[in-house]
């Protein structure tokens, strides 16, 4: 915990919205925990104990508020910028990691031991890796319980527990009673075709800039925007399906209906809708990080909630940002276009009308294919050789141990360099402090009586943004598209946005 005992108490007397999520409240006199707007009247300082997750105070002894309902809680910044490690194993846990596998298999992926791993939990979460799966676990299915009508047994599997039996002694445990005592109606006789659930964010979000991002780069056939909502379809594994997202305000969370055969793949699709519209980001954080250089102080001003949109697949981002080399982003929207038409499944009976089409897997990228939409010789390898060692290295976008690592991995690939990689991991990892000092358009933005900084000086000014580097990116290329007359010539720094 960074905040003190006296700083959590009195945001929880007042009830601190700006607080919601930084800390939860373990009140030992009746075993609850709390968000600290919880309504209910607030305890004694000597019966609060705080903590900076879910997770500790599950592994604590202590069990969700029905009231203030944690699982609604923005997701908790504690851990933001302390251990990249730690935050690559929540990713992969948000993912499912630890619903088939062991932690030995996850700290695997990570590149060091299970002891090791425990011990980074506990010092930046508080509580274990296992601890943190099952409150991910039992908090996904007290809010699937809350705000669908599922049948018990679809959300035993939705929220990733491995047995019925296993659903019911965990909320037992918990709670004392069954889960179905937590719903107040009856569902058995359910059989709607999705799932409608709030995915909360810590406020302000812009969400228009948000929209206006994704419009300029909809793939016809895969994804639109129809007013204010962002249609799309999906594959998670060899579940296909489809989802509809859009804002409410009112409630500082983004609305999903979420049509999807296999429950078991809801997890996610969640995960992946939140890095999608980076509903993780903390913006005080970001504006204490950013905010002291007085070229980027006004831009927050402007856009207090702006995000970096993130990508619904690793592969995909990497595809599209090679489809974007050297062209303009309506450009690259159009060959993406062409990919997906030539070279994406055909899927039927989508709820959205025109969206008809799955991105391309790996296995239909072929040289001659490639060439056939019009793309330079050395495109079409680079493409190629991306999706080949993709289809051999199912991992090939695991976060490594650092950005640096990360990038220089990606930047192994053909036809992938410094500027790409970091795009990769910008968009397709969410590495918030990913950076583009040769970007064109960033240079442009801080130009000083008409001289650009070089990449060299852009990069060593932006040692004071870190680890928000990413969202510096994105407010500079607000603040530059605002004052830049669009043509092609002028759009280079921000081609790859495709």
């Amino acid at each position: 915990m960074t905040l003190s005992t006296d700083i959590c108490y009195q945001a929880l007397l007042a009830r601190d919205a700006r607080y919601d999520g930084r800390f939860f409240t373990c009140v030992t006199s009746t075993g609850i925990y709390c968000r600290p707007i919880c309504p209910a009247l607030a305890p004694k300082l000597e019966n609060c104990r705080f903590v900076a997750s879910a997770a500790a105070a599950q592994e604590a002894g202590f069990r969700p508020c029905l009231r203030c309902r944690p699982e609604s809680a923005p997701a908790s910044p504690a851990w933001a910028g302390t251990s990249t490690t730690v935050k690559r194993a929540l990713r992969l846990i948000d993912e499912g990691a630890l619903d088939n596998d062991g932690i030995e298999a996850l700290a695997d992926r990570l590149g060091l031991g299970s002891r090791q791993l425990r011990r980074l939990f506990h010092r930046h979460v508080g509580a274990s890796p296992l601890a943190v799966a099952q409150t991910r676990r039992v908090l996904l299915a007290k809010q699937l319980l809350h705000e669908t009508e599922l049948p018990l047994a679809d959300v035993a599997l939705a929220s990733g527990f491995g047995s019925v039996r296993r659903f019911n002694e965990v909320f037992q445990h918990l709670y004392g009673r069954g889960p179905g005592t937590l719903r107040g109606r009856r569902a058995e006789l359910y059989q709607a075709a999705e799932l409608t659930l709030r995915l909360p964010y810590r406020p302000p979000y812009d969400w228009q800039a948000m929209l206006a991002f994704l419009a300029r780069r909809t793939i016809p056939g895969l994804e639109c925007i129809d007013g204010e909502c962002y249609h799309r379809v999906i594959r998670v594994g060899e579940a296909i399906g489809s989802v509809s997202v859009m804002h409410l305000p009112a409630d500082n969370a983004l609305h999903a209906s979420i049509r999807l055969p296999e429950l078991a793949a809801l997890p996610s699709v969640i995960a992946r809708l939140r890095r999608l519209f980076d509903l993780q980001a903390d913006p005080e954080a970001i504006r204490l990080g950013i905010g002291r250089d007085p070229a980027l102080a006004p831009l927050l001003d402007r856009r207090p909630g702006l995000r970096v949109p993130g990508g619904w697949d690793p592969f995909e981002v990497a595809v599209r940002a090679i489809l974007g080399q050297q062209v303009s982003v309506d450009a690259a929207t159009r060959l993406a276009g062409r990919l997906v038409e030539r070279l994406g499944e055909r899927v039927a009976g989508q709820e959205v009308p025109g969206l008809d089409r799955l991105f391309p897997l790996p296995e239909r990228f072929t040289f001659d294919e490639i060439r056939a939409l019009g793309m330079p010789g050395a495109r079409a390898n680079a493409l190629v050789g991306l999706a080949s060692a993709y289809r051999e290295r199912p991992r090939l976008f695991d976060r490594r141990q650092d950005l640096d690592e990360t990038v220089d991995h990606l930047c192994a690939l053909p036809g992938i360099g410094e500027w790409t990689a970091h795009y990769i991991a910008m968009r397709g990892l969410q590495e918030s402090d990913a950076f583009l000092p040769s970007d064109v358009a960033l240079q442009r933005a801080l130009a000083e009586q008409g001289q650009r900084p070089t990449p060299r000086e852009l990069l060593a000014r932006a040692e004071a943004w870190r680890p928000w580097r990413a969202y510096a990116v994105m407010h500079l290329w607000h603040a530059d598209a605002a004052t830049t007359v669009a043509n092609p010539q002028q759009e280079r720094g921000d081609a790859t946005l495709a």
